[in-house]
């Protein structure tokens, strides 16, 4: 879960690359980049922390040039150092510079196809510098002094050809323009625009509509699954189909949690989605259940707000605001260690004890994972007062790994993992715990105006739509993903930046 920008513009973009990076934050809060192209030069700053912190005004007067791409970044798996910080850049051809959303699940063998058939070099083990690597390859095999909008959309073909995963990427080939591509799954999102100005038009690229709508730029569309736009340094734009057999199987868990709820995404609106969520849990409820004692709907901030508003609307029963949120605290989804996270849910939110006092209340969240945050979230209800707490998600019960570059960590972190619905509640201290079903989640993100027949849910169902993950495979990325691992890793990393600094 990255955040991509790029823009092509005509005058200095680095000051709307920063306002498209801060309108993506919520996508990644680990590190953020950006990178320009002026006069055949490129200038980068890059670095860990939030976009208001790695950007200072001595920086953004640096940045300067009419195109460039940006980049926020949460980490999947091992270091979350600066040196992994995006955007990636390699000099040769022409010096490109890439930035990347998703993951790739072929990365051992691309990394060594790289080293010795490639002869290319890879300095971190992220594998958007061996996506970046592959494409900067595949564009040099062309041989040309200067690549035409052909050259650029048979590198991507062959991206497509050797890598395997989900992903959304923007690359900037210096004194050329700015590439933008999907994986032929189209697992990852990315839209473009543009908007008109006194000088011209200018184009955007961006991995939700939102940040193209706070610019003032117009969606034109989603890219779709193994499509490129690729836009000249002039502002000419092309796309190209570059994938042999493309098929939309995007992944739904944008639409429960990652995305922000005013971004359209694959013509299906984001609030609306979630608000057919509710829907289908007030249905759910009241099939299960047409009896209940609920007394009040409490959403926990944020993201299950929409969600929570409509099930409280559907059942007939209060709708209450009873927790505070510090905004000054991240998401704690997104936290690398379980201590951080269980540290930061007591910093982040504060009951409301009116709302709960004697009361049977009804939690709402977007989703379950490890569970550590809702069994803190119900205790706080229980110290509130509440006299029964029930305990709703959005989502269907968690189980699976997720290898498409979301941290969901491994299988034996997640708490539905090899569980029932009743193990589940018993463990995060719920009096009733209900999850919504999958049918009912894609008829939910699906069920609007643009009809999406197949989702990747392999989170909650374990298909994993590339087609190459396999038992094997989720072993390994549990040796990377687990919390220990994280912490080992990063404890090292820190003593090289310290030895290096």
């Amino acid at each position: 879960m990255c955040g991509i920008v790029g823009i092509v513009g005509k005058s200095n973009v680095n000051q709307a690359l920063y306002d498209a990076l801060t309108v993506l934050q919520h996508r990644g809060q680990d590190a953020a980049g950006i990178v320009t192209s002026h006069d055949g030069r490129l200038f980068l700053r890059k670095d860990n922390g939030l976009v208001r912190d790695v950007f200072q005004q001595r920086h953004m007067q640096r940045l300067v040039g009419h195109m460039g791409i940006g980049h926020v970044r949460y980490p999947t798996a091992g270091s979350s150092t600066s040196a992994e910080a995006q955007p990636f850049y390699v000099n040769s051809p022409y010096g490109i510079t890439l930035a990347h959303n998703g993951n790739l699940t072929n990365v051992e063998q691309l990394a060594k196809e790289i080293y010795e058939s490639d002869l290319r070099h890879v300095n971190t083990s992220s594998d958007s510098e061996v996506l970046l690597n592959v494409f900067a390859h595949e564009l040099a095999q062309r041989g040309k002094l200067q690549p035409t909008e052909e050259d650029v959309f048979a590198a991507v073909t062959d991206v497509h050809n050797r890598c395997v995963g989900g992903y959304a990427v923007v690359a900037m080939i210096t004194g050329y323009g700015i590439v933008g591509f999907r994986d032929p799954h189209g697992i990852r999102p990315i839209v473009f625009g543009q908007r008109h100005t006194d000088e011209g038009v200018e184009y955007m690229i961006a991995s939700e509509s939102v940040s193209l709508d706070v610019l003032g730029f117009t969606l034109i569309r989603d890219l779709a699954p193994g499509e490129a736009v690729y836009i000249t340094e002039e502002g000419k734009l092309y796309t190209r189909q570059c994938a042999t057999n493309p098929s939309l199987t995007p992944c739904i868990f944008e639409h429960v949690y990652l995305a922000r709820p005013d971004s359209i995404i694959d013509g299906v609106s984001v609030y609306k989605a979630r608000l057919r969520m509710g829907e289908k849990l007030a249905e759910k409820i009241l099939r299960e259940r047409p009896d209940h004692d609920i007394d009040v709907v409490i959403p926990i901030p944020d993201t299950s707000r929409t969600a929570a508003l409509e099930l409280a609307n559907h059942l007939g029963v209060k709708f209450r605001e009873g927790f505070v949120k510090n905004r000054y605290i991240g998401r704690t989804f997104i936290m690398p260690g379980q201590a951080a996270r269980k540290k930061s849910v007591r910093q982040k939110l504060n009951a409301i004890e009116l709302e709960f006092r004697g009361k049977n209340v009804m939690l709402v969240d977007d989703s379950i994972v490890r569970g550590t945050t809702c069994k803190q979230i119900i205790q706080m209800a229980r110290e509130a007062g509440a006299k029964n707490v029930y305990f709703c998600s959005a989502a269907p019960a968690v189980r699976y790994p997720n290898v498409y570059g979301i941290d969901m960590p491994s299988a034996h972190e997640l708490i539905a993992h090899n569980r029932s619905t009743q193990d589940v509640a018993d463990l995060i201290g719920a009096d009733w715990l209900i999850y919504q079903d999958l049918p009912d989640l894609i008829e939910a993100v699906g069920g609007g105006k643009i009809k999406i027949d197949k989702f990747d849910c392999a989170v909650f169902d374990g298909q994993y739509v590339t087609g190459d993950v396999d038992e094997a495979y989720l072993n390994k990325i549990e040796q990377a993903r687990n919390d220990a691992s994280k912490v080992k890793t990063q404890a090292v990393s820190a003593i090289i930046d310290l030895y290096n600094n």
